[in-house]
């Protein structure tokens, strides 16, 4: 499985295909292919925590890791 990074094209989107995987794939330019697409959840940085036990809360539920 390769990962690659969606860019705009133009008014679409594209996926660039590493040259390494063409070679190995014996693929040019023009050849047809299947591609399944699994999109990736993608997670934002903010609230992540949310919800989570306070510092104090997990150290006193683990003491036996901080001792």
């Amino acid at each position: 499985m390769v990962e690659v990074e969606l860019k705009e094209w133009g008014n679409s989107v594209g996926a660039i295909l590493p040259a390494e995987l063409l070679r190995r794939l014996k693929l040019r330019k023009g050849d047809k292919v299947n591609i399944e697409i699994v999109a990736k959840k993608r997670v934002d940085g903010f609230g992540v925590c949310r919800g989570a036990e306070s510092f104090e809360e997990e150290r006193e539920r683990h003491k036996e890791l901080w001792d």
